[in-house]
């Protein structure tokens, strides 16, 4: 079978959609099929192209067997909604035109989360009378509501037509949450077409190790409890609540030694610095963006994780693919994001909830934390053992089920499905 895949993100960017598309790929091309994706030259999360790349119209490379055709975009940081439309319908654009030359194709997949790239895939699939997937990584554009990002106008109603119409056309949706398909039915979506692939972790990447002594002293960790926001600073993620927390655990005295750590770019970055800054607090550290090798280097210094998204109804419905990396490290989570992820932290013993963009709330379980050495160890215990459940191997062999139905045009309810909570039967 030969898979088209669309993605404006790959490898080498580090966000989740680059690393779940890499590794789905990576797993069906050893699985024995092929593997083509179109995607754009690396600039995530800053909005430039990385070094060694080129923004040009047509790129192609191979990598771990996977065909990758890379096109020029638009690029800009992400700051603006116009500027972020402009991006995503360039890359549509030169994906689509790029997608005509790839022959004998079986089956398209666009990904969000913004749905360009499924009007992309959608397109091709027209032209090739081939059957299509819309990947559902985020309800977009609503996400863009919930952060303020672009005042409710005409236009926003215009995409969600749009959006609504790629459901509806789509030959299977892969959503991955179950709030995400329970959103889609309550707005009328058929059910039967939409299977569940949550997002996961490469369990031999991510493993527990001892912490990286060398990078504990550069950073100046040593004898030091460290919790750490390892991801993108942008709008949807509420960082200034870690400031806050910040100011407030310089106050006392029986926190003096915890440090707060975020790694990573994004939009609000430069502003989280500034504020910071002009606070004096010299227990958050800040560190730029770090290759997906190095990052692990990181995650070793940490003693807790955190993982946090504004306090919006609709990110109740997210589960954050970082917290399965949390997992697979051995890493007590701090989880600040409601609904489905919560479930997964709480249920499955590896982490403890506190109220998005609630400073005393996060204090307070972080001070538990803290304190509680014999339940942190618990919990970094439980971690590699639920992120089993979470493998993407596994995950990324039930969407191969999902997509070999999808190109004999036979419906999703003869493959495998994952349930909630994270077990994965074959049915």
């Amino acid at each position: 079978m030969h898979i088209l895949f669309l993605s404006d993100n790959f490898p080498p960017e580090v966000n989740a959609p680059a690393s779940r598309t890499f590794e789905h790929c990576r797993e069906w091309v050893a699985a024995g099929h092929k593997v083509t994706v179109i995607t754009c030259a690396p600039n995530f999360p800053k909005g430039a192209v990385f070094e060694g790349f080129k923004n040009r119209l047509w790129q192609k490379s191979e990598v771990d067997g996977i065909t990758v055709i890379r096109v020029w975009s638009y690029i800009t940081r992400n700051e603006g909604f116009a500027k972020r439309i402009l991006d995503y319908m360039s890359y549509m654009f030169t994906a689509f035109w790029a997608s005509l030359f790839v022959r004998r194709v079986d089956v398209i997949v666009g990904t969000s989360p913004q749905f360009f790239t499924a009007c992309a895939a959608y397109a091709a699939s027209v032209f090739k009378r081939k059957p299509w997937v819309f990947e559902l990584r985020d309800i977009w554009p609503e996400s863009i509501r919930a952060v303020g990002a672009a005042k409710d106008s005409v236009l926003l109603d215009w995409l969600e037509k749009l959006e609504l119409f790629l459901y509806r056309r789509a030959d299977a949706v892969i959503s991955v949450t179950h709030a995400f398909k329970r959103n889609l039915i309550g707005r009328g979506i058929d059910g039967a077409k939409i299977a569940v692939v949550t997002n996961g972790v490469d369990t031999t990447r991510f493993q527990p190790i001892l912490k990286d002594p060398a990078l504990e002293k550069e950073l100046g960790l040593n004898g030091m409890f460290v919790a750490g926001y390892i991801g993108t600073h942008g709008m949807a993620h509420g960082l200034d609540t870690l400031i806050d927390a910040a100011v407030l655990l310089a106050q006392q005295d029986d926190m003096a030694h915890v440090r707060l750590l975020c790694l990573g770019d994004g939009a609000e970055r430069s502003k989280l610095i500034e504020r910071s800054a002009k606070l004096g607090l010299n227990n958050i550290l800040f560190i730029g963006s770090v290759s997906k090798d190095e990052v692990v280097r990181y995650w070793s210094v940490l003693d807790a994780a955190i993982v946090h998204l504004r306090n919006s109804p609709l990110f109740s419905t997210v589960i954050p693919s970082k917290i399965f990396e949390c997992m697979g490290m051995g890493l007590p989570v701090l989880h600040g994001v409601r609904g489905e992820s919560a479930d997964i932290v709480v249920g499955q013993g590896v982490g403890v909830f506190f109220e998005p963009e609630n400073v005393d709330d996060f204090i307070r379980k972080l001070r538990a934390l803290v304190i509680d050495n014999d339940g942190r160890q618990a919990m970094a215990r439980k971690g590699p053992i639920a992120a089993r459940l979470f493998d993407r191997r596994t995950l990324a062999a039930t969407m191969l089920d999902h997509l070999t139905l999808v190109a004999a045009h036979q419906p999703l309810t003869l493959a495998g499905t994952q349930k909630d909570g994270g077990n994965i039967g074959q049915g």
